[in-house]
Parts: C-alpha cells; structure tokens; sequence
C-alpha cells in the first residue's frame, strides 16, 4: 500500500501542475496578452509548462515493466486504474485530463508564439523564423504523444481512416474543438511542421537543450517514422540527428565523469530535453531478469537491486545517483543509436545495427577491454532481437514503451500482459491486439464535444 500512495501521490503532482480542463484544451495562460517583442516570444519558449512532460508518468504505468504488487481489487485509485488499462480514468466530467488536456494546453502555447510572431515588435526576421521553427517543432513533437495515444498503432493500410485527435491550430479556448482528423493526417502534419522547422533551427542549442535545433528536429522525425514503422526514413534521420549535435553519452561505468546537475535537460547526452519525474516505480521480475551481471545501469538508476521480493527493486535514480533523479523524456544520443540499429539491424545491414548497438553497450556495461562489452551476431533475428531489448533495459520509463509496445503488438512480438495481486489473482489482462492498446477519448472531452466520435 506504501508504494500505491507513492505512486498516486506522484500521479496527483502530475494533476496539480497540469490542472482543469475548459472544452478540448486548458484555461488561457496569463500573460498571453502581454507577449509584443521578439524578446517576449523568445522568453515565452522557456516556460516550464513547454519543457517538463510530467504526463509521461502515465505513459510509464501501462507499460510491461512496472509492478504494483499492492493494488486493491477492484481498482479504483487514478493510478490503478491507469495501470490496469481501464477504458476511462475517472467517472467525473469536470476532473483534469490527464494527457489529452496536458498536450493540447502545450499546443495552445505552442499555438500562441506561431499566431504571434509574425507581427512582434523588434528582433530580426531570422529570429523571428528561429523562434517560430522551434513552436513548429513543440507542437509537432506533441501532437505525436497525442496520435501515439488517442489512435491505433499506425498502418498504412488503414491509416487514412483511423481516427486520432483534433487537430488544432488556435489558441482560443473558447472555440469549438474540431472533428477528429485521421492519423494520416495528423502524422502529415507533423511531419509538415517539422520539415518546415529545421531549415530555421539553430544549428546548436548546448547552451539550453531543452530548446529547439537542427538536430532536436532531425531526432524527433525519426522518432515519427519509427513509429510510423518506416525504418529507412527513421535511420536516415536519426542519423541525421547524431551528425548535426554536440550532444555525447553519459558513461554510466564511470561514475566520476556523471554530470553534476540535477538539472536532465542539462545532461551532455540530451538533443531535445524535456524533464520528468520517473522515481519510485517497481519494475517487474521479468524486465528485471533482462539485465546481465555487468549492466552498469542496475546500480546507476535502480534502488535495491538486490531483493528478492516481487516489486522489491525500483527505478528510483534519486536514492542512489541524485544527478539522475529526473528522467529525459526529450530525444538522446543513446535513443537515436538504438533507432539506427534497430533499422539497420530490420534491413540486414548488421555491421551498422552492431556498430550502433556496441556504442551503447560500451557506456553502460563494465569490463576490459572495453570490446568485451560488444555484442556480436551473424543472425539478423538473433542481432534485431538483443537491439530491441536493449531499447527496453535504456528507455524503460521514458514514455516510450507504451508505444514500442503498441507497434511490436502490430508485428505480433507482444505477448499478454497480466496484472497480478500480491495473492497472484490476476486483476487485469492486456491481450494481444487489444482495444485497449489505443485510450479512449476522455469523458471530459465528450461532455464538451458530444459530436466527437469515441474510439471503441
């Protein structure tokens, strides 16, 4: 039960930060009327509403590597209920969004700079073009959580047809949300916006990496067509990403080189930050058993790797690496090797997917020489395989596994996922191919939109 309040505890933070809910989108921020200069608009990309995505806490609880031994039965807390894949998270009509209320409240900022822009005072017109392309690239990158949440898996098949969010380009709350678009069309939307984007990102943003640049852009396309299942393009430009940044990894076998900030957005090994507050959550046995003897990260990011008990070990970096305690949700160099060799590795091009994949592997496993730590492989299924679950022991609470679960279930690589009591009754199964792998649309929205159609 301790651990139950903690993780609700974290969930009402969540709710507390990013409150109410006024029709498709939130209240109008304060201050938008006072937004003239090109300083203002510049300043108003900072705000941490922008750069910290406590949502994702969400996003960690539905995935296949948490365990909450302690939950009740039936469920009935927030955190439960999202836990165990619940259609709707609350009964109430007139509670916070969780998600959908937080990512449309960032597009309306979002909304708010690219409305404005044009017509602020002072500045340069390359400014003007800078800060406009980093609006394109955080409204994109949101409307991406969006369509990897409210739409199914995307299939190009039936793409043009699914249905995923309102695409909205106002920042007016008070207008009426617009029918939901296709995921089609949301994913050429963001890919509109990004494309649109990089010409007119900085070339570096080292100074303040939670803000747009070349390399932010290039990393969150290929973060797109990943999930698009469009490998050589999500290759090409993740590789694009790695080639236009400053950005290094972290070696986490050498802990006296760790960065001194607890600052993530500030880490070297960040291309786009954005912070959250992943702690405390108890993984399960088997995404435990993943990890070898020598994985350097059990000991980094994990708190009392050593028990035995179910739920006994967590991911909880502030109790025994505090420079780790908050998690980048944003792109890193880490993920976009693990994208180039998670493609190369599905084109059989295995050197490349090898070199990529031992890149990683020799900053988070110890061992001399430093080639011991490599992985190697002849087998394309065999190489594939060790890069996919290396992608799950590096990201695991990084609001990505939600989705790399919903596009392995697409590849039919996802088997049942049981929620179990600590009497081992199972309280909750989330079958292959189920329904509940896309959310509904909150019952909140509904109430304002009683026209918008519900996904099943």
């Amino acid at each position: 039960m301790k651990k139950i309040k903690h993780i609700a505890a974290q969930l009402l933070l969540c709710c507390f930060i990013f409150t109410g809910c006024d029709k498709y989108l939130d209240i109008e921020p304060k201050g938008k009327q006072l937004l003239k200069t090109t300083n203002d608009f510049d300043l108003w990309l900072n705000n941490n509403t922008l750069t910290v995505e406590s949502e994702n806490m969400y996003i960690n609880y539905m995935t296949d590597n948490i365990d909450i031994v302690n939950i009740t039965n039936p469920p009935t807390s927030l955190a439960e209920l999202i836990y165990t894949w619940a259609p709707q998270f609350t009964t109430d009509v007139t509670a916070p969004t969780p998600l959908w209320g937080d990512h449309y409240k960032r597009i309306s900022l979002f909304n708010t700079v690219l409305l404005g822009i044009d017509g602020a005072q002072g500045g340069t017109s390359s400014q003007r073009a800078s800060i406009k392309a980093e609006a394109l690239l955080g409204r994109a990158n949101s409307y991406f959580y969006l369509v990897n949440e409210y739409a199914k898996p995307y299939d190009a098949a039936t793409a043009s047809t699914d249905l995923a969010v309102p695409f909205v380009t106002s920042d007016d709350v008070s207008q009426k949300a617009p029918p939901r678009s296709t995921t089609a069309e949301i994913y050429q939307h963001i890919i509109d916006d990004l494309n649109a984007a990089i010409p007119n990102l900085p070339p570096d943003n080292s100074n303040a990496r939670f803000r747009g640049s070349k390399a932010a852009g290039y990393s969150v396309l290929a973060r797109v067509y990943l999930y698009r299942r469009e490998y050589t393009e999500a290759q090409r430009n993740a590789e694009l990403a790695l080639a236009n940044t400053l950005a290094t990894m972290i070696d986490y076998t050498t802990p006296a080189t760790f960065p001194t900030t607890t600052n993530v957005v500030s880490h070297p090994d960040v291309i786009y930050g954005r912070g959250t507050n992943a702690a405390g959550i108890p993984i399960t046995t088997e995404f435990k058993s993943t990890f070898a003897t020598n994985d350097a990260r059990r000991t980094v990011l994990y708190y009392n790797w050593a028990s035995t008990v179910r739920g006994g070990t967590s991911f909880y970096a502030a109790a025994v690496t505090p420079a780790f305690q908050l998690t980048n949700t944003g792109t890193t160099v880490q993920e976009m090797r693990l994208i180039v060799a998670e493609c190369a590795a599905r084109a059989n091009n295995l050197t490349t997917a090898l070199a990529n994949l031992n890149e990683v592997r020799r900053n988070r496993y110890t061992g001399t020489p430093v080639t011991s730590r490599d992985f190697s492989s002849t087998d394309q299924n065999v190489v594939l395989t060790e890069v996919l679950a290396e992608r799950r022991r590096e990201l695991p609470f990084h609001g990505l596994r939600w989705f790399d679960m919903r596009r392995f279930d697409m590849e039919n690589r996802m088997p049942a996922v049981v929620r179990t009591n600590a009497q081992n009754t199972t309280i909750a199964t989330l079958a292959p191919r189920s329904n509940r792998y896309t959310l509904q649309v909150p019952i909140q929205v509904l109430s304002f939109n009683p026209n918008m159609v519900q996904n099943p």
